[in-house]
C-alpha cells in the first residue's frame, strides 16, 4: 500500500476533504458500511463461514483504508499493516482473525498531540459493549492540552492516551469508553504499550447524569461544579486529568498483589477497593496540587489550568462515583457500583454528606479530609496485607467494606465462613460471595428508579450530544 500519491479513485473517496472532516468522506462511509456488513457475517470469535459473501466487503474495507491513509501519515506503518492483516486473513480462509502485526504497529502513545486524529480498525470486543470479536472501525481525536502535557511530567504515564470519539461502528454505540489493545484478536500477547480512554464520552455522560441526579436530590451544586454541566470541553479536560493520575496508580503504592489483578479470580469487592483506591488517589493528589498552586501568585497559563482542574476533579470523583457508578449496570458482582456505595456511605457516616428533608447537601470544607481518610483506610489495608496470606487479605478487605456498607442478610461471608471453606482453596471463598453481596441502600434504590431512564440514555453518547 502506498500513502504518498492516492489514486484517482482515492481522491474521489476523499471528496477533497481534509483529515478534520474525514468522517464526512465517502471513504469513511464505505469503510463503516462494509465493516457493519462484515459483522453480520462474523461468528462470536470473529471468523466468517461464507468467504464469498465477505469478499466484496473486504475489498471495500481495504480500498477505503488505502484511500484514507494519506490523511494519517503518522499512522502509515499501522495502516499498511492493517491492510496486510486483512489480506492475510482472507487468504487464510477467514478463520479466527489475527491482527497482531497491525496491533504492534499501532502506537498512539507516540503521538500525544492535541487534536491529532487516528483511524482505528481491528477485530475486537469492546469493554462494556460487545463481547463479540467483530471488526470495529473508529475515528478518534487526541485530547492533550498543554496543561496535561505539563502535568504528565510530574505524574508520568507514558502508556496513557486520551481520546475523543468522532465516529464509530456498533461496538462503540454502547457504554464502552475505552480502547484497550488486549481486546484485539491476535495469535499471541505482546507487551502492551498504550491504553486509551474516551474522555469525551465520560464527560458527556457525567454531565447528563449529574445534572439529573442533582435535580432529583435537590442538591445545590457549587458554582465550579455547575459550570462543568454546561461546558463539555472543560469537563473532558477534567476527566483527562483524573484518568491520568488514576491509571498510573494501579502500578504504584504499597501493593500486596499484582496490580493487574483483573487477571486473577477473587471476590469482586477487591476490585471495588482497587478502583476506588485509584480514584481516591487522584482526589488526594488534586487536593495537594490545589493547596500548592493556590499558595503561589506567579502561575503560568498551564499551572492556572492545573489549579482550576484540580478542584473540578474532586467534584467529578464524588459525583460520578455517587450518582453514576453506584446505580449503573446489573447487580451481579458490580464492583464499580459498590465503590460508589462505599464512598457515599463513608461520607454520610462521617456527617459531611447529608440526606435530610429529601435533599442532599455536603459540608464542602470538610469533604476533602473525609475522602482522604477513606483513601488512607484502603492504603492501610494494602500495606498490612503485604504481610498477610491472600485469603487473610480478602477477609480483612471484607471487614473494611462491611464496616461501612451493610451486607445482604443472607450473606455467608457476613455470618462467617465455615471452617471447611476457610481451610480450603481460595475458590471456595470466591464462590461463597453473593452476586449482590452488598445490596443498594434505600437511598440508592429510590435514586436508581428515578435515574433509570437517564442512565439508559447515555448508551452510545457522544460529546456533541
Amino acid at each position: 500500500m502506498t500513502t504518498a500519491t492516492p489514486s484517482r479513485a482515492a481522491h474521489e473517496l476523499l471528496d477533497g476533504r481534509p483529515v478534520t472532516e474525514v468522517e464526512r468522506t465517502p471513504a469513511w462511509a464505505q469503510l463503516k458500511n462494509a465493516t457493519v456488513a462484515l459483522q453480520e457475517l462474523q461468528a462470536s470469535d470473529g471468523s466468517i463461514a461464507d468467504p464469498t459473501a465477505a469478499a466484496p466487503l473486504l475489498d471495500d474495507v481495504v480500498e477505503a483504508i488505502e484511500a484514507l491513509a494519506p490523511l494519517f501519515p503518522h499512522d502509515a506503518t499501522y495502516l499498511e499493516a492493517s491492510v496486510s492483516d486483512f489480506r492475510r486473513w482472507r487468504a487464510e480462509g477467514l478463520g479466527v482473525p489475527d491482527f497482531l502485526d497491525s496491533l504492534v504497529a499501532f502506537q498512539p502513545q507516540e503521538h500525544r498531540v492535541d487534536g491529532i486524529r487516528h483511524l482505528v480498525i481491528f477485530p475486537m470486543y469492546t469493554q462494556n459493549g460487545s463481547r463479540d470479536r467483530h471488526v470495529e472501525a473508529v475515528l478518534v481525536e487526541a485530547i492533550w492540552p498543554e496543561f496535561i502535557a505539563q502535568l504528565e511530567t510530574e505524574y508520568t504515564n507514558r502508556l496513557f492516551v486520551s481520546l475523543r470519539l468522532i465516529d464509530f461502528t456498533p461496538g462503540y454505540d454502547t457504554n464502552s469508553a475505552v480502547l484497550f489493545p488486549e481486546t484485539v484478536a491476535m495469535r499471541e500477547i505482546p507487551t502492551f504499550t498504550w491504553g486509551a480512554i474516551f474522555q469525551d464520552r465520560e464527560a458527556a455522560r457525567y454531565r447528563r447524569v449529574t445534572r439529573a441526579a442533582a435535580e432529583i436530590a435537590k442538591l445545590d451544586l457549587p458554582e465550579p461544579a455547575a459550570r462543568m454541566l454546561d461546558d463539555q470541553s472543560l469537563t473532558e479536560q477534567t476527566f483527562v486529568m483524573w484518568d491520568l493520575i488514576h491509571d498510573r496508580t494501579h502500578m504504584r503504592g504499597d501493593l500486596p498483589f499484582d496490580p493487574f489483578m483483573i487477571k486473577q479470580r477473587m471476590p469482586f469487592f477487591l476490585y471495588s477497593l482497587e478502583e476506588l483506591r485509584c480514584d481516591l488517589t487522584a482526589f488526594r493528589e488534586c487536593v495537594a496540587l490545589q493547596a500548592r498552586l493556590s499558595a503561589r501568585d506567579d502561575l503560568d497559563a498551564a499551572e492556572q489550568a492545573i489549579l482550576e482542574q484540580a478542584g473540578l476533579v474532586q467534584y467529578a470523583v464524588i459525583f460520578d462515583r455517587i450518582f453514576r457508578f453506584a446505580i449503573t449496570g446489573s447487580r451481579v458482582r458490580n464492583y464499580d457500583g459498590l465503590g460508589g456505595q462505599l464512598l457515599f456511605a463513608w461520607l454520610h457516616q462521617r456527617r459531611v454528606l447529608h440526606w435530610t428533608d429529601t435533599s442532599l447537601a455536603f459540608d464542602w470544607d470538610e469533604v476533602p479530609a473525609a475522602v482522604i481518610a477513606l483513601a488512607d483506610a484502603i492504603d492501610e489495608l494494602y500495606w498490612r496485607s503485604i504481610d498477610r496470606p491472600k485469603t487473610a487479605h480478602w477477609l480483612a478487605a471484607y471487614d473494611l467494606v462491611r464496616s461501612v456498607v451493610t451486607p445482604h442478610p443472607a450473606s455467608v461471608w457476613a455470618r462467617g465462613l465455615s471452617d471447611e471453606v476457610l481451610a480450603g482453596l481460595p475458590k471456595g471463598y470466591t464462590d461463597a460471595v453473593l452476586d449482590d453481596e452488598f445490596p443498594l441502600s434505600m437511598f440508592f434504590e429510590a435514586l436508581e428508579k428515578k435515574m433509570r431512564p437517564v442512565i439508559a440514555s447515555t448508551e452510545g453518547i457522544r460529546g456533541t450530544d
